[in-house]
């Protein structure tokens, strides 16, 4: 059985900058990572290797430079690397990007049995969580999302047992293959590639699919097969806090002036 991560290459968030000119990310010497919750989607994918010989591919929809996400999955073990990438593709939303990746893991159906879709929760960049879901409701596979444990695989059953974490509580679902996992940070902890695998990823293949290879019908994709679109983009505006009184001197004083503070603005009930 073959199982396909998502990754998406994404900038870090730690250091993006908004032009004030254009509205747009500034994209010039910020560094790229992995997106944080793909990490885990692939070290899920590579622990059921391990444990039942699975195989794993890593799909990834994205420029020329996405190729340095798909060899750092290879580096950590997974069997194949796809790299999606045409203008074509450019400007996708959601929809378009789902679509895109949907027809790349049919085509590697083709190929070899899919049995399992692993994605993210969401990325960093666009915090929408709609594609590992748009990927199911695609192929008509059951899509678990949430996901912090996999309870159980049961191979010969063809079934998977998995833990979701909502609010406030779990809630434990079993499902046949094939099936779409989202993921979320608490699932488990990335592994670090070795150095012999991480100078091996350095001259494995990355394959390179094109529209000519997926064959999809351009008003479908990239910016003319997206209904939405980014209209601006903005940095969240946070006010300043302020210090009231001196709560390691006269922790009682303080607590007074933060009734009062609450009080005056009616923020607190008597």
């Amino acid at each position: 059985m073959l199982i396909v991560v998502c990754i998406k290459q994404v900038p870090d968030t730690t250091q993006v900058q908004i032009d004030p000119v254009t509205n747009t990310l500034v994209r010039d010497g910020i560094p790229f990572i992995v997106n944080p919750y793909d990490t885990h989607a692939l070290e899920a994918a590579l622990q059921l290797k391990d444990r039942f010989g699975f195989r794993v591919a890593a799909i990834s929809m994205g420029p020329p430079n996405a190729e340095a996400a798909l060899r750092k999955a290879l580096s950590l073990g997974v069997d194949r690397a796809i790299l999606l990438s045409d203008r074509v593709f450019g400007g996708a939303d959601t929809l378009a990007t789902s679509n895109v990746l949907t027809r790349a893991i049919q085509l590697l159906h083709a190929d070899e049995k899919v049995g399992m879709v692993l994605c993210g929760k969401q990325t960093i960049d666009g915090d929408t969580a709609q594609v590992g879901p748009g990927i199911a409701t695609r192929l008509g596979y059951t899509q678990l999302t949430l996901v912090d444990r996999v309870e159980n695989v049961d191979t010969l059953r063809g079934k998977i047992r998995v833990r979701r974490k909502l609010e406030g509580r779990h809630e434990v679902v079993e499902s046949p293959f094939p099936v779409m996992l989202t993921v979320v940070r608490e699932l488990n902890n990335p592994r670090y590639p070795t150095v012999p695998m991480r100078l091996a990823s350095e001259d494995a293949r990355v394959e390179l699919w094109n529209n000519e290879v997926l064959k999809l019908d351009v008003g479908t994709i990239g910016l003319k097969g997206s209904p939405t679109w980014v209209s601006r983009i903005f940095s969240p505006e946070r006010a300043k806090g302020e210090v009231i009184g001196d709560g390691l001197k006269d922790p009682s004083g303080a607590a007074h002036l933060l009734i009062d503070k609450l009080l005056s603005k009616d923020l607190l009930a008597i």
